[in-house]
């Protein structure tokens, strides 16, 4: 569901053509807000892209605070990076749930999809490195009578 919002004249008009938002503002003409919801293990993340000057905020603090290791501020960036929108785009995430890592890739994921919003164009980019589908691998339940998803308790003969 695309939505179009217009602050001058205060109206909301809908049309269906996918599950994600746009919300724009009529007040500036490059004045847009891109969402998108990503995935990834136990972890959901909220993000809004916005023009700016390159800023991330996860969860109100800043990137390099929420995400002091490397590999995982690499994780984030990654989508940005290819697709040349590190300096043109700012970020706003909110993440709950999972670990840092799961965190990092929700992000990723949410990422991902609100630059297809913004540029259908970079589809072929992003699928090729594996961005937009939603990485469906999650920790397998323990069974009842096991002692973990597939160990067995020991067995004894005897």
């Amino acid at each position: 569901m695309v939505i179009s919002e217009a602050k001058a004249e205060g109206s909301t008009t809908a049309a269906p053509s996918s599950g994600r938002r746009i919300v724009s503002r009529a007040k500036s003409s490059s004045g847009f807000k891109l969402y998108a919801t990503g995935k990834r293990k136990t972890s959901v993340a909220r993000v809004w892209l916005t023009p700016g000057d390159g800023t991330i905020k996860v969860n109100r603090r800043a990137f390099e605070d929420y995400f002091p290791l490397e590999p995982r501020r690499l994780a984030v960036l990654k989508p940005l990076e290819l697709t040349n929108q590190r300096s043109a785009l700012n970020v706003n995430a909110t993440v709950r749930g999972g670990g840092p890592t799961g965190q990092a890739e929700a992000i990723r994921h949410g990422i991902a999809k609100a630059l297809l919003e913004l540029d259908p164009e970079v589809r072929p980019t992003l699928k090729r490195e594996g961005l937009i589908r939603r990485d469906a691998r999650i920790k397998e339940r323990k069974k009842y009578g096991q002692r973990a998803a597939r160990a067995r308790f020991q067995f004894s003969k005897r």
